[in-house]
């Protein structure tokens, strides 16, 4: 009896088992901070929605209105566009993810002057900064996108960038049977991964990056106490009509979301960059270039479109040292109205850096995955690169 007892229980512990395991990864069900849900929907909450004024950015006032953002995704959307986000599966290579070039921890940029590809090479142009991207209607330094859906699906299929096609790309997706549940969750029991879906979700992931809670934002939702004095004669040396910075840098994103020609010099060796002249075929925006916004900005140099500069002084110097000044004898260019001759102080530049330093706000910071479905290493070797 004993011996029929024993291989009972033998025949147990040796029986495959039925019940599945948890899921590895399981996509958040609650919004981002700051955004309400509704109706299975995220929708940004925030202080700025009180105002209606829309007439006082180009003068640097405090309390206006934010413009229209792209919001309505589900919790989960915008959880497996963070995991695709940080996976090095959508390139062509598994060498590099969106967040080698798209940092957080360096304002969603990546320290270099211009950002390196999946060949080893730099690219045309430097990583701008993610924060409230989600606003905007203008997309790459030259403005050939208008939607996050557009802008996401560059990168991705850039040869000099991360090198994918969209065959190889789904095919790699829909060889993942962890990546295959999370979009059919996600997407209503799809039978295959899409392109528009891949798209979709890094795009309800990048437009929950928000930063709206500086010191700054502080200080014009009514705390004044939130700037010191150095910072806030700086905001009024950068809203004057002498430095006119908020003109095109307009609060509360501190970008205008427009196309501006400024003449900015390109580094030594490289070739005049037409901007979105290309873009929009137009000679007047011959060396034109995306409006940066300033949020968080001490964390992203080197500054403009090619890197050209390594701190925020020159940056700022640059405006004033004289209308177009550093435009190439070769090159006739349209030089934005508002550019001309501040002629600013050493200490009033400096007080301007001093404001700067209080748009920096990363409260809402999203979560890097420790692991994503693919099984490559999140942070990948790229991004390891540009920490040592």
């Amino acid at each position: 009896m004993r011996i029929v007892i024993g291989l009972f229980l033998l025949l147990l512990l040796c029986w495959p088992q039925t019940s599945a395991s948890a899921p590895q990864f399981v996509l958040k069900s609650q919004c981002p901070p700051s955004f309400s849900f509704d109706k299975g929907r995220c929708f940004l909450v925030s202080r700025y929605q009180f105002y209606d004024s829309t007439q006082n950015r180009g003068m640097g006032g405090t309390q206006t209105s934010l413009p229209k953002i792209h919001d309505g995704y589900s919790p989960q959307q915008i959880d497996l566009g963070r995991f695709l986000f940080f996976d090095p599966a959508l390139s062509k290579d598994g060498s590099l993810s969106c967040a080698s070039c798209h940092q957080p921890d360096k304002g969603f940029s990546d320290e270099l002057d211009r950002s390196v590809g999946i060949t080893g090479e730099k690219v045309e142009r430097s990583s701008p900064s993610l924060w409230n991207v989600g606003f905007l209607n203008k997309l790459f330094w030259d403005a050939r996108a208008s939607t996050l859906e557009e802008q996401a699906s560059g990168p991705l299929f850039d040869a000099k960038e991360m090198g994918n096609t969209p065959q190889n790309l789904l095919a790699t997706l829909n060889a993942n049977e962890e990546y295959v549940r999370l979009f059919n969750q996600v997407y209503d029991n799809t039978t295959s991964i899409t392109l528009t879906q891949v798209t979709s979700a890094l795009s309800a992931f990048q437009a929950s990056l928000i930063s709206l809670n500086s010191r700054y934002d502080q200080y014009a939702h009514g705390y004044h106490e939130a700037l010191t004095e150095k910072e806030i004669t700086g905001l009024n040396v950068f809203r004057s009509f002498v430095a006119r910075c908020s003109e095109c840098h307009q609060p509360p994103l501190f970008t205008n979301d427009q196309i501006a020609v400024i003449g900015t010099p390109e580094p030594q060796g490289m070739a005049f960059d037409v901007g979105a002249q290309k873009t929009f075929s137009e000679a007047k925006l011959r060396g034109g270039f995306k409006v940066p916004t300033l949020r968080n900005i001490t964390k992203t140099a080197p500054y403009m479109h090619s890197g050209k500069f390594d701190n925020l002084f020159d940056s700022i110097e640059f405006y004033t040292k004289g209308r177009g000044h550093a435009v190439p004898k070769e090159q006739t260019l349209y030089l934005h109205w508002h550019i001309w001759e501040p002629d600013l102080s050493q200490g009033e530049i400096e007080s301007i850096i001093d404001f700067l330093g209080a748009l920096n706000d990363e409260s809402l910071m999203p979560t890097i995955p420790t692991a994503v479905p693919s099984g490559l290493a999140p942070i990948d070797k790229n991004y390891q690169q540009t920490q040592q």
